[in-house]
């Protein structure tokens, strides 16, 4: 006799152990999607950023106008950075993807001075690109202006399929993560059904049967969250190399939402599933606790 109750303590022990495992993991898993949510604008923006005009400058301006207008460009807000390309430098680059001295078959260097105009993400919208081609134009300084009409195109709908096609999948990865931590709450719970049909027999109140569970299930929920952070962060910092671009360490505000996400998620599905579980409980009559 005085083995069973040890024997139902290692049980109950190992229940929550196991509980404890099944609710880390699948945080871990909403942790991670939560990292590629958290961080996809910041890769769509990379994306965006290596749209860009070049600016044809015309072949008589002085070096005091070009450095003029480059820093007249530079104090803009849609630009991110702005190259100066000179005659020369443009020329030994054409020879070098040539492969052999075009100079010297033509006699001159028919090529033009240019800037290299990166833009902001905001700003490489179709219809933004169309208005600052027409504003480039304006600059008496500059004669043609050229973007890759047809990339920027593909890049803009590309990321729109993709952003669309992440959100369904988090939602649906969402609902199935959901389902699995209920799911292992609600076994727990029915491991203990006798327990609460006894104490409502005893005239116990659904608020008093239903207060341990929460607080269980929350403290649960608390651990589930602050082990998986624990994984996540260690893993990030583990393969900082492989994320780098993706994600700065300097940036601590990232990864303090991405912690703060899972630690709630921990806390609100532990809390809705215990709590939806014991409503199921609460509502069985006795001779249907044995099916």
């Amino acid at each position: 006799m005085s083995k069973k109750p040890k024997k139902f303590k290692k049980h109950f022990f190992n229940s929550w152990i196991t509980s404890l495992t099944s609710i880390t993991l699948v945080l871990i898993l909403l942790g991670m999607l939560s990292f590629i949510l958290v961080n996809s604008k910041k890769l769509s923006d990379y994306v965006r950023e290596k749209i860009g005009f070049t600016l044809v400058l015309a072949d008589d301006l002085r070096e005091t106008e070009i450095i003029r207008l480059q820093k007249v460009l530079s104090a803009g807000d849609f630009v991110k950075s702005v190259n100066y390309t000179d005659k020369e430098s443009a020329a030994k680059e054409l020879t070098k993807e040539l492969g052999e001295d075009f100079q010297g078959f033509l006699g001159y260097n028919p090529l033009f001075a240019s800037l290299d105009i990166k833009l902001n993400a905001a700003y490489t919208h179709t219809d933004s690109l169309q208005v600052l081609e027409q504003r480039f134009l304006e600059y008496p300084q500059i004669t043609q202006v050229y973007y890759q009409k047809n990339l920027v195109t593909l890049i803009n709908e590309n990321v729109r399929k993709i952003s669309l096609a992440l959100l369904i999948l988090s939602g649906l990865l969402t609902f199935i993560f959901f389902g699995l931590i209920n799911n292992t709450i609600r076994l727990l719970i029915y491991s203990q059904r006798f327990t609460i049909n006894t104490m409502q027999m005893v005239g116990a109140s659904k608020g008093f049967i239903r207060k341990p569970f929460l607080i269980k299930s929350l403290f649960l929920g608390a651990l589930g969250g602050m082990l998986a952070n624990t994984i996540l962060i260690g893993s990030i910092y583990f393969y900082k190399q492989e994320l780098y671009g993706l994600i700065n360490f300097a940036d601590l505000q990232t990864i303090a939402l991405i912690a703060g996400i899972v630690f709630l998620l921990g806390f609100t599905i532990s809390f809705l599933s215990t709590w939806l579980a014991l409503g199921k409980f609460l509502r069985m009559r006795f001779d249907e606790l044995f099916y």
